[in-house]
């Protein structure tokens, strides 16, 4: 069996900060992680509002986090947790291994949320996407298609509007990005942007062509064609293995006080993957601290 003082589940913002803070007050940390260290930075073309670092790429940013971890000697390894088993010590289990730790601290984050549309799941990777940074190049002076009104979905056609020939953006509703945000595309010609429409199916034989909307106000159907779509309709909480312990609201997300701790001693989350009002690269790493600070003090008293 490993043993740890504190195991950190993720390698975003909030849990590498975690476990850099949990590293230098001399405890024994492990931070695992099942995909690339960053979490959602990774897939963020750009990143303007971390204090100290102006304008620089998420995976930068991830990069830079993840190798100051490292430079300090926090023990990585690849891991997806599959649960954990509360006690005195706890034991985490992943899919080829168990870990025992006095403190836990979750920070798993989120992933994209799906439309539900007809089809979406047959075109998959195969035309529809949710990382612009990841699959933007292949569409270089092609007609795309983003899906979602808020900051992320403005962002990233903004993004794709310097590999693409054309960039869509189809809104549910009004747009709920900042202004900020909406004032930029208007510097873009190759952007258009249509409220108040939905999405009922992609089409496509063998490869995506296109997808049938409705206005959501006219109730009009129609067709639209492009090479390739982007969603970015929100996110869900990485949160299923850990059903187990009681720590979830109705959405999945965790429940904890200010103090970053869950109704199970012992156990705290951070980041993007609690109940909280502003989800940021800075409250994720402010979140961090304080897991790490409080689980710290929880274990000074057991010993």
């Amino acid at each position: 069996m490993n043993n740890y003082d504190v195991i950190v589940i993720g390698a975003g913002p909030a849990g590498m900060n975690a476990a850099i803070y949990a590293n230098r007050a001399g405890l024994n940390v492990l931070m695992l992680e099942k995909g690339a260290p960053g979490g959602q930075m990774v897939n963020t073309s750009e990143v303007e509002n971390y204090i100290g670092f102006g304008k620089l790429s998420g995976a930068d940013l991830a990069l830079k986090m993840f190798n100051h971890t490292q430079e300090l000697g926090v023990e990585y390894r690849y891991g997806e947790v599959t649960e954990i088993i509360d006690g005195e010590i706890k034991i985490v289990k992943t899919t080829d291994n168990e870990y025992e730790g006095k403190a836990i601290i979750i920070a798993t984050g989120t992933v994209p949320r799906s439309l539900g549309a007809e089809n979406e799941e047959k075109f998959a990777g195969n035309g529809i996407s949710w990382c612009a940074i990841c699959d933007g190049p292949l569409y270089k002076d092609k007609d795309v298609l983003v899906i979602g009104g808020g900051n992320s979905a403005i962002e990233e056609a903004i993004y794709l509007s310097g590999l693409a020939k054309s960039v869509k953006v189809l809104a549910r509703r009004e747009l709920r990005a900042n202004a900020t945000y909406i004032d930029k595309t208007k510097k873009y010609d190759n952007i258009e942007i249509v409220k108040n429409t939905s999405v009922e199916s992609f089409i496509g034989d063998g490869k995506i062509s296109g997808a049938r909307i409705i206005n959501n106000i006219t109730k009009e159907k129609s067709e639209i064609k492009f090479d390739g779509a982007f969603i970015f309709v929100g996110f869900n909480p990485k949160t299923n293995s850990f059903k187990n312990l009681g720590i979830l609201d109705d959405s999945g997300y965790i429940k904890t006080n200010e103090f970053m701790e869950t109704r199970v001693k012992g156990i705290y989350a951070a980041g993007d993957v609690i109940v909280k009002n502003l989800r940021q690269i800075a409250t994720a790493t402010n979140d961090g601290a304080i897991a790490a600070m409080q689980a710290g003090k929880y274990i000074e008293d057991l010993n």
